[in-house]
């Protein structure tokens, strides 16, 4: 850095902040380091009793601060994404729509294991809404080597870090199982829990069927909002291991593609998740009817957002997969499933 006079720093990168006093008033930063100086804040350094001020130079192959926020932006960030401008060296990425928020994680491992690059973003494939910050990016130093920036750029070509995938408004079928709802012995209070939440998301329930614990009725079910046009379908009830519980094996019988039946999440552990065509189908575990937030949370963005659920995708929520039942629940602003 060196010291030059005010009216020579136009175009220049301030290497302090200076701050403004106003007795009595404020004492506030006026400038900030890594500011670029322009013609009309001469006029208020001068007012401030600054004739002279210490500058960076950026020198050739060099990027200031800003700018390579910016550069580092546009490099990681596909679909629905939005930047804010660059303030003291960091960009916020900005969800432009509500979605899942769906992150390359070599990626940016990747980016970030250049040095000086810093990236950090939400947990991968987490619910987001509409003006969300998803992601902030900066560089460590004020100015930082082109090439660095241009390592980053290369990683990407092509592909993105982090995007925004919009939730699809899915129409959606329910198979409530059992016995002792289908005969009224029970009130069914599995089929408003459910309804409510996968309708938070856009989607439409548009049929409910009650089929006692018998697997041909069960398949029948099935059948029945395949053919009205089902694009998703929950069943409640029937998940356990007891040997009255039969949806898991009519599920197989109806020709579905079981993927799992079992996740590494509590709580939700009795999940089942099968595709029958493009049509996925979610055996929802009992937990789902009275916990707050459970398996069922973690896969509906994934679905909604036409991500296919494969074994290891499931295998992986169990690093996160402990709710903590905390007494105020604050998901998707907690560790739950952080391993998706």
């Amino acid at each position: 850095m060196r010291a030059i006079r005010v009216e020579d720093a136009v175009g220049t990168v301030l290497c302090h902040d200076l701050t403004k006093i106003v007795p009595g008033e404020c004492k506030e930063p006026a400038f900030r380091k890594g500011q670029i100086i322009t013609e009309k804040d001469i006029p208020e350094l001068l007012n401030m009793g600054k004739s002279h001020i210490y500058i960076w130079e950026v020198k050739k192959g060099q990027v200031h601060e800003n700018d390579a926020a910016n550069r580092l932006s546009w490099a990681i960030a596909g679909s629905g994404i939005s930047f804010t401008e660059p303030k003291e060296g960091k960009v916020s990425l900005i969800a432009d729509f509500d979605g899942m928020c769906t992150i390359n994680e070599d990626l940016l491992v990747g980016a970030n294991m250049v040095e000086d690059i810093v990236i950090a973003t939400r947990n991968n494939r987490r619910p987001v809404k509409k003006g969300d910050t998803v992601a902030g990016v900066r560089v460590v130093p004020l100015v930082i080597d082109e090439d660095k920036l241009q390592t980053v750029e290369h990683l990407n070509e092509g592909q993105a870090t982090i995007s925004i995938k919009p939730f699809r408004p899915l129409k959606v079928g329910v198979i409530t199982t059992g016995s002792e709802v289908f005969y009224g012995r029970i009130e069914d209070k599995f089929g408003p829990v459910v309804k409510q939440k996968i309708e938070s998301y856009g989607c439409k329930v548009f049929k409910q069927i009650i089929v006692p614990d018998d697997v041909e009725q069960i398949k029948q079910a099935i059948y029945t909002l395949m053919a009205e046009g089902a694009e998703l379908i929950l069943t409640t009830g029937g998940m356990s291991v007891d040997p009255d519980d039969l949806t898991p094996r009519s599920v197989r019988e109806a020709g579905a593609d079981i993927i799992t039946y079992g996740a590494p999440v509590l709580p939700g552990a009795m999940l089942l998740v099968a595709y029958l065509g493009e049509v996925a189908l979610l055996g929802l575990p009992g937990c789902v009817m009275y916990h707050k937030t459970t398996v069922f949370d973690l896969m509906i963005p994934m679905v909604l957002a036409g991500e296919p659920i494969s074994k290891a995708m499931v295998a992986k929520l169990g690093l996160g997969g402990l709710c903590l039942n905390c007494e105020v629940c604050r998901y998707p602003m907690c560790t739950f499933g952080t391993g998706a």
